[in-house]
């Protein structure tokens, strides 16, 4: 019994523990399952300081840099938003505030305002003015004036009661100036005037040749003549001729009629030439057609009247500025009357008005050109012949030449005919001779 283990034990060694079929077995226990391994980005939550302690480092990467621009550009968008809002707000006040003193402004200055010219500045705020229906007065000059543009001599506008200089007109340029300016070229030349080759050429010698090439005058050593006058029967071409100047020369053409110089107030007339002659120096090279100048440069006389003095003293203005202290420069005149024995002997004078081109009634020749220009576009029937007017010994201008054809064509379109026959042009001269010498005759409006 002393020797080895003893039988009746297990391995266990403890008796008894045997089954009673006699199975050597082990009983085996209850073991929870392994927890699962942790594979992949999710990680086990950490709690306490070391999970602060292990925050990972995050690298921007493309799309994120891409994300935060995005958001840059909206956040600017928004601050510009902002100010722009704020700026409204803040100006919103002044523009209500200056609409306000604009009206203010308007009721200083009333309406209407009248014109007048400043005569003499006598200190920032005060100066004398004058207007053409009164005398010059002491007045005041309003704040919101530009005094930086005022100068004697300048056009202002005055309140319509106090004559306060309220503004100051830009334009310096006399409206009735700016409507003499021919702006479109008058569709007659040369070509449309019958005859007058030698009125033509002495034109083209006094008026066009020195503003296309006055080096010609200066080496022959003369001076170009100042201007030329077109005198003679009425319908005889003068108009018509200085249309043709017009129309073939580039330089400005200023047109007036002697009447437009005639104003109401005193010193108006005058002061318009000056304004006329003006211009036309400021637009040089130029050409001055004053047509009828016998409304203003008759013979001087005492008058007894303030408008005939008025209209002598307009004459006198433009003697000067034909003839004065001032050079004239590329400024040729034109004048045209009918009537030149009735002009001032001082506005004829050689240094004014060195050329006096006559226009006579049209000869033979002359009277065969105007008739083929003015029947050039009619259509006439084998009977006519013109001849027979060309050669009458009655007087005829280039107007009433004009007006037999004219009224030849009305004849013909009375009668519904679309050429004109030699029946018709001898009744259209009886008419416009009888009207000429006798009056209208009964019945011709029948």
């Amino acid at each position: 019994m002393g020797q080895g283990t003893p039988g009746g034990m297990n391995k266990q060694g403890f008796p008894g523990d045997r089954k009673p079929d006699g199975s050597d077995k082990k009983d085996k226990k209850f073991e929870p399952a392994a927890p699962p391994a942790r594979v992949g980005r999710k990680q086990r939550k950490q709690k306490g300081s070391e999970a602060a302690a292990r925050i990972p480092t995050v690298t921007p990467l493309t799309k994120c840099k891409l994300r935060l621009l995005k958001l840059e550009r909206i956040k600017d968008y928004l601050l510009m938003e902002e100010e722009f809002v704020a700026n409204q707000e803040r100006l919103k006040p002044q523009e209500e505030k200056a609409e306000e003193d604009r009206s203010k402004v308007d009721d200083l200055r009333g309406s209407p305002m009248s014109v007048g010219n400043l005569e003499e500045l006598i200190d920032e705020n005060h100066a004398i003015v004058s207007s053409s229906v009164g005398p010059e007065y002491y007045v005041g000059i309003l704040s919101f004036v530009d005094k930086d543009q005022l100068e004697p001599g300048c056009a202002i506008l005055m309140h319509n009661k106090v004559l306060s200089v309220v503004g100051l007109l830009q334009d310096d340029v006399d409206p009735m100036v700016s409507v003499m300016k021919v702006e479109k070229a008058p569709l007659e030349s040369y070509a449309d005037i019958g005859g007058l080759d030698a009125q033509i050429q002495e034109i083209k010698e006094a008026v066009e040749l020195p503003l296309t090439h006055p080096e010609l005058y200066e080496d022959i050593g003369i001076k170009p003549p100042k201007g030329v006058i077109l005198y003679g029967e009425p319908g005889t071409g003068k108009t018509l001729l200085a249309k043709a100047v017009a129309n073939s020369t580039s330089a400005t053409f200023l047109r007036v009629v002697g009447s437009e110089l005639i104003q109401k107030y005193l010193g108006d007339g005058p002061k318009l030439v000056r304004e006329l002659f003006r211009v036309a120096d400021d637009l040089s090279p130029s050409i001055v057609f004053i047509d009828e100048i016998d409304a203003v440069g008759t013979k001087r006389y005492d008058a007894h009247s303030g408008g005939e003095r008025e209209i002598q003293r307009t004459m006198l203005e433009l003697l000067n500025q034909l003839d004065g202290f001032d050079s004239r420069g590329d400024v040729k005149v034109i004048l045209a009357t009918n009537r030149i024995e009735s002009l001032d002997p001082a506005l004829l004078r050689p240094g004014r008005i060195d050329r006096k081109i006559e226009f006579p009634l049209p000869d033979i020749k002359t009277r065969r050109r105007i008739f083929q220009i003015h029947t050039s576009r009619m259509t006439l029937a084998d009977d006519v012949n013109l001849e027979e007017f060309v050669m009458t010994k009655d007087e005829f201008s280039g107007a009433d030449i004009k007006a037999i054809c004219t009224e030849a064509g009305l004849l013909a379109l009375r009668e519904r005919r679309m050429k004109v026959t030699h029946a018709d042009f001898k009744k259209a001269k009886e008419k416009v001779m009888f009207k000429k010498k006798e009056g209208v005759p009964e019945g011709l409006y029948m």
